[in-house]
């Protein structure tokens, strides 16, 4: 069973990710969350401590990155997301991996839209 304290720590990296990917364009919002619960629900039986670790650090990798990238967007009013895959890093994917981010590429660059979010209106 998992560590109440590690529970926790998952749990609020997850909610400040969803958090973060509010400030997204509609469509990478969507993408975006679904990827996050996808991936968060397939290693929420992760055991190995390397693996949890890996896991762990990479997602808090990518939350600091697109928490600098929304308060730099907010700042300049311009919208730039994202970050180069460096090649080393890229190396050490399984196979899994590889044609998953491939997957997300085909689906992150696709010319139309297939996401039909209608924005949530403010109370009159």
């Amino acid at each position: 069973m998992a560590h109440p304290a590690h529970v926790s720590a998952v749990r609020a990296l997850y909610k400040r990710i969803l958090l973060l990917h509010r400030f997204l364009p509609i469509d990478l919002r969507a993408l975006g969350d679904q990827y996050v619960k996808d991936e968060f629900r397939r290693n929420k039986t992760a055991s190995g401590e390397e693996e949890v670790t890996r896991f762990m650090t990479e997602w808090q990798n990518y939350k600091d990155t697109l928490q600098t990238q929304v308060l730099e967007a907010a700042g300049n009013k311009k919208l730039v997301f994202g970050a180069d895959l460096p090649v080393e890093k890229l190396k050490d994917f399984q196979d899994e991996q590889i044609g998953q981010l491939y997957e997300l590429m085909l689906e992150s660059t696709k010319p139309n839209r297939q996401f039909d979010i209608q924005e949530e209106e403010m109370p009159k």
